[in-house]
């Protein structure tokens, strides 16, 4: 007689006297590449979390052909709620049989907590990378040109500003912002290094370098694009040392998390003229207070993370929740699989 393990890279039939022997195996090689044994496509129904999630979640499950449930009668989860880190663990610890879990951001730190290796887990990696990253060359621009001081001028002044075109330009982070921010760079035929962790070819950067090289690639860089995710490593990946490295005139551009640079001495950086300034989508601490003094830089740019607007993220995020639960449903590799070591 024969039995079939079903996993999520494929299903094998194996003879019943190896079934043991054979599971462990799966098991352990699931884990390793970050997936688990998973209920066969037929058995596989998907509870949308916390109660009152929007109706076009539910939409967007239906139009990928899941058959929604209760959590009790559930194998997956879609979580809505980005900031509800305990309500996800109630969930988990009462249904700790759901299998797979789909989180509404990209950045993923709120729930590192949570987050185990019992279970896959996706989330929103690589769906707003576009709107970003035209929300980076946006902010690129209006630092490098001058043009945010200008329109905060109350009479004509003198010029000032340097070419994007052609310019130096170090992108911090390998993901999807990074490649949708090197395709808008193309018309400006800068000279693009990226550092990350997995130093891998990308189409468009000229060099690719490891994070152990981050100070070089900072050295001569016009400006510096933050676009990675917020890890223990990361945490504070730019402080005085960093900034002190780098060019008087460049601009430091954050679309990440605000956790990746030491705010101190980012506002020591621009007092003291040690960069040309800081145009930030995020910040540490977020919201950002009144009082602080980054507001009344006149070299420093805050939007307040808007990086993608929710009508922007709701018609791409309703996309990927319809192709994961497509693929779920089917058997299929996921979307914007967690690491569960790295973010």
């Amino acid at each position: 007689c024969s039995v079939a393990f079903h996993c999520h890279f494929g299903s094998v039939v194996v003879c019943h006297c190896r079934v043991e022997a054979i599971g462990k195996f799966l098991v352990g090689n699931c884990r390793h590449f970050g997936r688990q044994l998973m209920e066969p496509p037929s058995s596989r129904s998907i509870t949308i979390q916390p109660p009152g999630s929007p109706q076009w979640v539910h939409d967007a499950v239906v139009a990928g052909g899941g058959v929604i449930a209760q959590p009790q009668h559930s194998t997956a989860a879609v979580w809505t709620a980005a900031k509800d880190v305990e309500g996800l663990r109630s969930l988990l610890r009462d249904h700790p049989h759901l299998e797979w879990v789909q989180v509404p951001f990209a950045g993923i730190e709120n729930f590192l907590p949570v987050i185990d290796d019992n279970r896959v887990w996706t989330c929103g990696k690589g769906v707003y990378a576009e709107p970003v990253a035209e929300h980076a060359l946006g902010l690129a621009l209006a630092g490098m040109r001058n043009i945010a001081d200008y329109g905060r001028a109350t009479q004509w002044t003198g010029p000032v500003g340097r070419n994007l075109l052609g310019a130096t330009v170090t992108i911090i982070g390998g993901g999807g912002i990074t490649e949708s921010l090197i395709r808008l760079l193309l018309p400006f035929h800068c000279t693009i290094t990226v550092v990350r962790r997995n130093v891998e070819h990308i189409d468009g950067a000229d060099t690719v370098v490891g994070q152990e090289n981050l100070v070089d690639a900072l050295v001569g860089a016009d400006v510096v694009f933050l676009a990675l995710s917020l890890t223990a490593d990361t945490q504070g990946l730019i402080g005085r040392p960093e900034l002190e490295v780098m060019e008087p005139h460049a601009w430091i551009v954050n679309v990440a998390r605000g956790g990746h640079i030491v705010t101190e001495d980012l506002v020591w950086a621009l007092e003291n003229n040690i960069i040309g300034g800081a145009a930030l989508d995020v910040t540490d601490p977020e919201p950002l207070p009144p009082s602080h003094p980054l507001w009344s830089l006149p070299n420093c740019i805050i939007t307040p993370h808007v990086g993608n607007t929710p009508e922007m993220a709701i018609p791409l995020l309703s996309a990927r929740i319809q192709e994961n639960v497509r693929r779920y449903m089917r058997d299929e590799e996921l979307i914007g699989l967690v690491d569960v070591r790295h973010g």
